[in-house]
């Protein structure tokens, strides 16, 4: 491959990023809209539907169809991994009702430093002094933000750390079962388990909803499967350690969201706090890179 073409690859992935963290952001403000009007469990179960018939559709077309899209060595771990990931979005819902997207996001933002704080006893990997000191700086940036003691604390601050934690567990145990299931087989899990998970509990709180809302939940579906399409794409061109940095573009975005539709404010503790969990995920991020370069075997 030519410097050029690698080059305008780069730049692709780049701008394929950068539309996934435009969508996202789309898409969590849709979410705060319908959380605040409708029972959260009627509009993740909504949103799942339709993501599960998305990859059923998807498994169906592809070579071996819906036989090997479920064929997984590792069910029960897949079915957990489908449980966690619904039980995340549904917590993240209820953080963007209740604490807003800008505050939510930017306590969320700490996701990379839980999974390198985790990736040594789920994984086995070695986390050296470096990533410890980033992960314990990172999170006195999470204190920043929190202000643990100041009138001024909201205890739903800790349901975006929850969710962090739920999807950083996610996140480890997608890479552990990719070490023998093609991401295809993951894809489907996640889909199918998390609609079947919460369907129950979004059919018991099933509320009618206006005309405008469905076009709202249309759009909720829709930005979840371009946003995923636009992701796959992105990873497809470019290389992740370029990647997945531009993942904080959706801050950027999320904060003039949440300023000019649901009129919140960025407040001088939080942007400071982001400011330092980013940075210090960024750093941890960087490291990661490093150590798998200087283990991958030169051919």
């Amino acid at each position: 491959m030519s410097p050029m073409k690698a080059t305008q690859n780069t730049r692709k992935g780049i701008w394929l990023m950068a539309g996934s963290a435009a969508i996202f952001a789309l898409q969590d403000g849709v979410s705060r809209h319908l959380g605040s009007n409708y029972s959260v469990y009627m509009v993740v179960m909504i949103r799942f539907w339709v993501f599960a018939a998305f990859v059923m559709l998807l498994a169906a077309r592809a070579p071996g169809g819906l036989r090997a899209a479920i064929h997984t060595k590792h069910p029960y771990l897949q079915a957990a991994r489908g449980l966690i990931l619904i039980v995340e979005v549904a917590i993240m819902v209820v953080a963007f009702v209740k604490l807003g997207l800008i505050e939510t996001h930017a306590i969320f933002a700490c996701t990379p430093l839980l999974v390198a704080a985790l990736s040594g006893p789920i994984l086995g990997e070695k986390v050296g002094w470096r990533r410890w000191s980033a992960i314990a700086v990172g999170f006195s940036g999470v204190l920043i933000i929190l202000q643990p003691g100041m009138t001024v604390f909201s205890p739903w601050a800790i349901i975006p750390l929850v969710s962090a934690f739920l999807f950083a567990l996610y996140g480890l145990l997608t890479r552990y079962v990719a070490r023998q299931d093609a991401a295809s087989v993951s894809f489907f899990w996640i889909g199918v388990v998390g609609a079947i998970a919460i369907t129950p509990f979004g059919l018991w709180h099933w509320t009618p909803m206006s005309s405008g809302d469905w076009l709202f939940m249309a759009t909720l579906c829709c930005t979840a499967i371009i946003g995923h399409g636009l992701l796959i794409k992105a990873y497809a061109v470019a290389e992740a350690s370029v990647l997945q940095p531009l993942a904080y573009l959706q801050l950027v975005f999320i904060a003039l969201e949440g300023v000019f539709w649901f009129g919140e404010s960025l407040r001088l503790n939080v942007a400071i706090g982001t400011l330092v969990v980013v940075s210090a995920s960024l750093f941890t991020l960087w490291r990661q890179w490093v150590t798998s370069r200087s283990i991958t075997p030169t051919v």
